[in-house]
Protein backbone atom coordinates (compact mmCIF):
# COMPACT_ATOMS: atom_id res chain seq x y z
CA UNK A 1 0.00 0.00 0.00
CA UNK A 2 1.27 3.51 -1.01
CA UNK A 3 2.35 5.86 1.73
CA UNK A 4 3.24 9.61 1.91
CA UNK A 5 6.90 9.64 1.25
CA UNK A 6 9.30 10.23 3.86
CA UNK A 7 12.25 12.49 2.68
CA UNK A 8 12.38 14.89 5.72
CA UNK A 9 10.36 15.82 8.77
CA UNK A 10 10.81 18.60 10.96
CA UNK A 11 8.48 19.14 14.23
CA UNK A 12 7.93 18.72 17.81
CA UNK A 13 10.05 15.82 19.16
CA UNK A 14 7.61 14.15 22.36
CA UNK A 15 9.43 11.45 24.72
CA UNK A 16 7.95 8.55 27.04
CA UNK A 17 10.77 7.35 27.77
CA UNK A 18 9.80 4.20 29.05
CA UNK A 19 11.24 0.38 28.55
CA UNK A 20 9.42 -2.14 26.72
CA UNK A 21 5.88 -0.31 25.14
CA UNK A 22 3.87 -3.03 23.66
CA UNK A 23 1.69 -2.46 20.85
CA UNK A 24 -1.54 -3.21 23.38
CA UNK A 25 -0.51 -0.21 25.15
CA UNK A 26 0.07 1.56 21.55
CA UNK A 27 -3.40 0.29 20.74
CA UNK A 28 -5.77 -1.55 22.59
CA UNK A 29 -6.86 -4.37 21.03
CA UNK A 30 -10.69 -3.45 20.68
CA UNK A 31 -9.77 0.00 19.00
CA UNK A 32 -8.01 -2.34 16.07
CA UNK A 33 -10.84 -3.26 14.48
CA UNK A 34 -11.44 0.70 14.41
CA UNK A 35 -11.00 1.56 10.82
CA UNK A 36 -7.09 3.19 10.65
CA UNK A 37 -8.20 6.79 10.13
CA UNK A 38 -9.73 6.58 13.36
CA UNK A 39 -6.96 5.28 15.29
CA UNK A 40 -4.66 8.09 16.22
CA UNK A 41 -7.26 9.36 18.95
CA UNK A 42 -6.98 6.40 20.95
CA UNK A 43 -3.12 6.12 20.38
CA UNK A 44 -1.62 5.06 23.82
CA UNK A 45 -5.15 5.61 25.63
CA UNK A 46 -4.36 4.38 28.92
CA UNK A 47 -1.60 6.61 29.14
CA UNK A 48 -3.44 10.06 28.10
CA UNK A 49 -6.87 9.08 30.18
CA UNK A 50 -7.25 8.58 33.62
CA UNK A 51 -9.67 5.66 35.26
CA UNK A 52 -12.83 8.23 34.83
CA UNK A 53 -11.86 9.65 31.21
CA UNK A 54 -10.53 12.53 32.18
CA UNK A 55 -7.36 14.02 30.37
CA UNK A 56 -3.69 12.83 32.38
CA UNK A 57 -2.31 16.28 32.57
CA UNK A 58 0.78 14.41 33.73
CA UNK A 59 1.21 12.91 30.28
CA UNK A 60 3.57 14.39 27.84
CA UNK A 61 1.34 13.55 24.98
CA UNK A 62 -1.09 15.81 26.64
CA UNK A 63 1.11 19.05 27.00
CA UNK A 64 0.25 21.71 24.51
CA UNK A 65 4.05 22.21 23.01
CA UNK A 66 3.29 18.58 21.79
CA UNK A 67 0.26 18.56 20.51
CA UNK A 68 1.44 18.26 16.65
CA UNK A 69 4.78 16.58 17.81
CA UNK A 70 6.04 14.48 14.16
CA UNK A 71 8.65 12.46 15.97
CA UNK A 72 8.65 10.35 19.14
CA UNK A 73 11.32 9.29 21.56
CA UNK A 74 10.95 6.46 23.79
CA UNK A 75 13.23 3.79 25.44
CA UNK A 76 14.61 0.00 24.99
CA UNK A 77 12.25 -2.53 23.48
CA UNK A 78 9.24 -0.21 21.68
CA UNK A 79 6.64 -1.70 20.08
CA UNK A 80 7.18 -5.31 21.33
CA UNK A 81 4.11 -7.59 21.65
CA UNK A 82 1.80 -8.45 19.41
CA UNK A 83 2.09 -8.19 16.17
CA UNK A 84 -0.75 -6.01 15.29
CA UNK A 85 -0.40 -3.72 12.26
CA UNK A 86 -2.85 -1.14 14.13
CA UNK A 87 -0.34 0.09 16.41
CA UNK A 88 1.54 1.47 13.53
CA UNK A 89 -1.52 2.94 12.00
CA UNK A 90 -2.62 4.54 15.56
CA UNK A 91 1.07 6.19 15.51
CA UNK A 92 0.36 7.61 11.86
CA UNK A 93 -2.72 8.79 12.78
CA UNK A 94 -1.86 10.78 15.74
CA UNK A 95 0.64 12.13 13.32
CA UNK A 96 4.17 10.71 13.78
CA UNK A 97 6.63 9.96 11.26
CA UNK A 98 9.26 9.02 12.84
CA UNK A 99 9.97 6.93 16.09
CA UNK A 100 13.54 7.01 17.85
CA UNK A 101 14.52 4.35 20.66
CA UNK A 102 17.14 2.03 21.34
CA UNK A 103 15.72 -1.09 19.82
CA UNK A 104 12.34 -1.82 18.81
CA UNK A 105 9.77 -5.37 18.83
CA UNK A 106 10.72 -7.28 15.20
CA UNK A 107 7.52 -7.07 12.83
CA UNK A 108 6.89 -3.12 14.67
CA UNK A 109 10.10 -2.27 13.27
CA UNK A 110 8.91 -3.83 9.82
CA UNK A 111 5.50 -2.84 10.16
CA UNK A 112 6.48 1.05 10.33
CA UNK A 113 8.34 0.54 6.76
CA UNK A 114 5.60 -0.61 5.15
CA UNK A 115 3.32 2.34 6.55
CA UNK A 116 5.46 5.33 6.18
CA UNK A 117 6.84 5.55 9.66
CA UNK A 118 10.69 5.67 9.93
CA UNK A 119 11.84 3.70 13.07
CA UNK A 120 15.49 5.15 13.89
CA UNK A 121 17.52 3.27 16.40
CA UNK A 122 20.05 5.11 18.45
CA UNK A 123 21.50 4.81 21.81
CA UNK A 124 19.59 5.65 24.93
CA UNK A 125 21.76 8.43 25.92
CA UNK A 126 21.43 9.94 22.71
CA UNK A 127 17.79 9.74 22.77
CA UNK A 128 18.08 10.91 26.25
CA UNK A 129 20.15 13.96 24.79
CA UNK A 130 17.40 14.77 21.79
CA UNK A 131 14.89 15.09 24.81
CA UNK A 132 17.10 17.42 26.58
CA UNK A 133 17.45 19.62 23.40
CA UNK A 134 13.38 19.74 22.66
CA UNK A 135 11.83 19.38 26.39
CA UNK A 136 10.43 22.67 25.45
CA UNK A 137 8.75 21.79 22.35
CA UNK A 138 11.52 22.91 20.27
CA UNK A 139 11.92 21.07 16.41
CA UNK A 140 13.90 18.38 15.90
CA UNK A 141 14.51 17.58 11.59
CA UNK A 142 15.13 14.00 10.22
CA UNK A 143 16.11 13.86 7.07
CA UNK A 144 16.11 10.44 5.86
CA UNK A 145 17.69 11.67 2.73
CA UNK A 146 20.99 12.45 4.07
CA UNK A 147 20.34 9.88 7.16
CA UNK A 148 20.75 12.46 9.82
CA UNK A 149 19.01 14.02 12.85
CA UNK A 150 19.19 17.63 12.82
CA UNK A 151 18.56 19.13 16.71
CA UNK A 152 17.58 22.92 17.40
CA UNK A 153 21.08 23.73 18.19
CA UNK A 154 21.87 22.70 14.80
CA UNK A 155 23.95 20.07 15.99
CA UNK A 156 23.54 16.62 13.81
CA UNK A 157 23.65 13.22 14.53
CA UNK A 158 23.73 10.42 11.75
CA UNK A 159 21.85 7.22 11.90
CA UNK A 160 22.04 4.05 9.29
CA UNK A 161 18.56 2.09 8.02
CA UNK A 162 18.73 -0.72 5.40
CA UNK A 163 18.91 0.83 1.43
CA UNK A 164 16.01 -1.15 0.34
CA UNK A 165 14.07 0.20 3.48
CA UNK A 166 15.38 4.10 2.66
CA UNK A 167 14.06 3.87 -0.37
CA UNK A 168 10.52 2.10 -0.10
CA UNK A 169 10.25 5.30 2.00
CA UNK A 170 11.59 7.85 0.12
CA UNK A 171 9.16 6.78 -2.46
CA UNK A 172 6.53 6.12 -0.49
CA UNK A 173 6.11 2.34 -1.48
CA UNK A 174 6.16 -0.48 0.07
CA UNK A 175 7.74 -3.82 -0.61
CA UNK A 176 5.52 -5.34 -3.07
CA UNK A 177 5.22 -1.83 -4.70
CA UNK A 178 9.21 -1.59 -4.51
CA UNK A 179 9.69 -5.14 -6.38
CA UNK A 180 7.09 -3.89 -9.14
CA UNK A 181 9.02 -1.43 -10.14
CA UNK A 182 11.89 -4.15 -11.64
CA UNK A 183 9.10 -6.08 -13.33
CA UNK A 184 10.48 -5.79 -16.57
CA UNK A 185 14.13 -7.30 -15.35
CA UNK A 186 11.70 -9.70 -13.68
CA UNK A 187 9.60 -10.92 -17.06
CA UNK A 188 12.92 -10.52 -19.29
CA UNK A 189 14.77 -13.06 -16.53
CA UNK A 190 11.38 -15.49 -16.17
CA UNK A 191 11.66 -15.33 -20.49
CA UNK A 192 15.33 -16.59 -20.92
CA UNK A 193 15.00 -18.95 -17.64
CA UNK A 194 12.12 -20.19 -19.77
CA UNK A 195 14.66 -21.18 -22.96
CA UNK A 196 17.02 -22.50 -20.22
CA UNK A 197 15.24 -24.68 -18.40
CA UNK A 198 11.89 -25.21 -19.97
CA UNK A 199 11.52 -28.53 -17.95
CA UNK A 200 11.30 -26.79 -14.88
CA UNK A 201 8.83 -24.25 -15.52
CA UNK A 202 6.65 -27.16 -17.10
CA UNK A 203 6.92 -28.66 -13.89
CA UNK A 204 5.41 -24.94 -12.16
CA UNK A 205 2.55 -24.89 -14.72
CA UNK A 206 1.35 -28.65 -13.98
CA UNK A 207 1.07 -28.02 -10.17
CA UNK A 208 -0.87 -25.00 -11.01
CA UNK A 209 -2.86 -26.67 -13.01
CA UNK A 210 -3.97 -29.30 -10.33
CA UNK A 211 -3.97 -27.27 -7.65
CA UNK A 212 -6.84 -25.07 -9.86
CA UNK A 213 -8.40 -28.26 -10.58
CA UNK A 214 -8.51 -29.36 -6.92
CA UNK A 215 -9.52 -26.00 -5.71
CA UNK A 216 -12.07 -26.35 -8.55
Amino acid sequence: MSSQPFERVTGPAVAILRKNIDTDLIIRIEKSILPRDYLGQYAFESLRRNIDGSENSDCSLNDPRFQKASILLSAENFGCGSSREAAVWALRGMGIRSVIAPSFGDIFFNNCFQNGILPIRLAFEEVERLHDLCRDGAALTVDLDACVIVGPDASQLLFKVDPAQREGLLSGLDDIELTLKSDSHIRSWQDADKLRRPWVWHAQMQRCNDDSQQGG
